[in-house]
């Protein structure tokens, strides 16, 4: 058997560890590319932009979408949980803590204190595992880009737009996402 099939004893072990880890709290462990990374709650700012966006999204997508966060993902990059992950109402209903992505249709994040892994590491993992769309409202830059069409490890297309200005989101959505509410 080639060595890229047989699993890293080192690989084991962290995974192992990481799953047995109890954090304080309001805080959230994930795994990311082999580091096991530690976050403290979130401030209100951000919680208040997640708060928008699932009420936008529940309220207005042509499709019976909802967004709830704090659902664990696999992916080939990691364990990650993504602020928001946009499904059909009811898909993730019965899934264990950590799970693959069938049936998500979008994740979303808002950046914090380590914002560059939301937009490298954590969209590369969002795109390899298939998921159709990733959202990411950056404070930082003041933007909110929307990334689509995972092909070979990450999305082809993007569409950024500075906060206060409409993203207009497709199909399964199909309507203009009001991004005033992160000014």
């Amino acid at each position: 058997m080639p060595s890229a099939e047989r699993p890293h004893p080192a690989e084991d072990a962290v995974l192992a560890g990481f799953l047995d880890l109890t954090v304080p709290p309001g805080y959230r462990a994930e795994l990311i590319e082999g580091e096991i990374i530690v976050t403290p709650p979130p401030d209100g700012d951000h919680e208040d932009a997640i708060g928008n966006l699932q009420w936008q999204i529940a309220r207005n997508s042509a499709a019976d979408l909802y967004a709830p966060g704090n659902k664990g993902l696999i992916t080939p990059l990691g364990r990650f949980i993504p602020d928001a992950t946009v499904a059909p109402r009811g898909a993730l209903r019965g899934r264990e803590s950590w799970s693959g992505p069938e049936g998500v249709v979008m994740t979303i994040e808002v950046t914090s204190t380590r914002a560059q892994e939301d937009r490298s590491t954590k969209r590369r993992g969002y795109a390899a595992c298939g998921i159709p769309f990733y959202l990411l409202v950056d404070r930082g830059k003041g933007t909110v880009t929307l990334f689509s069409d995972p092909q070979d490890g990450d999305y082809i297309e993007d569409v950024r737009v500075a906060f206060g200005k409409p993203l207009d989101l497709p199909d399964p959505f199909d309507f203009s996402l009001d991004t005033s509410v992160f000014q």
